[in-house]
């Protein structure tokens, strides 16, 4: 004999499907606790987006509430790696109670290989409103080398 238990809405009569975690922050909540995401805070993320033309690379990367001098870009051969760091200065007033706190620090990292190397003397970065623009050029010349099987 099998037992068959179904959960209904009191309100809708619907059949619903059990949830353990439905009331989790009201659990926490009753013992003093706060749920841990409230007090994680969240590195900074770095979105981007690359494209490639005959005769270069381009790079679009965002990364939102990070200051200028907190970016850097390092090139070696045909690796590329945008890193950044943020640091939030954080006063706590005597009597104050943090509730809740999403202000990003930490620091993030991308790194990504390219098809062809890259003319380090002619590449362009530039970055305003939280958008980092590379414009990579390519070397002159062949950067492949085909090998002949014999």
């Amino acid at each position: 004999m099998a037992n068959n238990i179904v959960r209904r809405s009191p309100l809708s009569g619907d059949i619903m499907r059990y949830d353990p975690f439905f009331n989790i922050d009201e659990w926490f909540r009753n013992f003093g606790m706060r749920p841990f995401s409230m007090d994680m805070e969240s590195a900074p993320q770095i979105r981007m987006d690359l494209t490639e033309t005959d005769n270069a690379y381009n790079v679009r990367a965002e990364i939102p509430g990070v200051k200028k001098e907190d970016v850097k870009v390092q090139m070696e051969g045909n690796r590329v790696t945008i890193s950044c760091e943020t640091k939030q200065e954080r006063e706590e007033k005597e009597g104050e109670r943090v509730i809740f706190r999403e202000c990003q620090q930490g620091s993030a990292s991308r790194s990504f290989t390219l098809g062809s190397e890259v003319d380090e003397t002619r590449a362009e970065a530039k970055y305003e409103n939280g958008t980092l623009e590379l414009t990579l050029p390519k070397k002159e010349g062949k950067t492949t080398k085909r090998i002949e099987i014999k």
